[in-house]
């Protein structure tokens, strides 16, 4: 005695799940302020992965490479004549040019304040504090 045994087969593939089809929301990476832009204390000039633009002038870099504003001032690009690398700049003044020569003092805020007039806000404000705790 034969037993037969029928066996099916498949006459489409097994549909497996697709590869593609995700996707991730874009970083809103790039220039947030442009040359001659007046920026504040803290604002954001570029995001970036890596340092596609580096530091200059006036300019502070965060943990992720983002570059912020040291000091209220005007935004100016440059390149380094000796290192040729993209550098981002704030000025105090929008008529200086930046890379200053390195024998040149850099501006600082402070030459633009009268540090008489700070030093005396200052030491009343002190004043005024330290007599309202006193009052109490």
């Amino acid at each position: 005695e034969f037993s037969i045994i029928k066996q099916r087969y498949a006459t489409k593939k097994a549909g497996g799940s697709s590869q593609n089809g995700r996707d991730s929301p874009g970083k809103r990476l790039g220039l947030k302020k442009f040359g001659g832009e007046f920026v504040e204390i803290g604002n954001i000039l570029v995001r970036q992965r890596g340092t596609k633009y580096h530091p200059g002038e006036n300019v502070i870099m965060g943990r992720d490479h983002t570059l912020h504003a040291g000091q209220p001032g005007w935004v100016q690009f440059y390149i380094d004549p000796k290192r040729k690398k993209k550098y981002i700049g704030v000025v105090l003044d929008p008529n200086d040019k930046l890379p200053r020569p390195p024998t040149e003092p850099r501006r600082r805020r402070f030459d633009l304040i009268d540090i008489t007039q700070y030093h005396e806000e200052l030491r009343k404000s002190r004043e005024i504090a330290i007599s309202k705790k006193q009052q109490k």
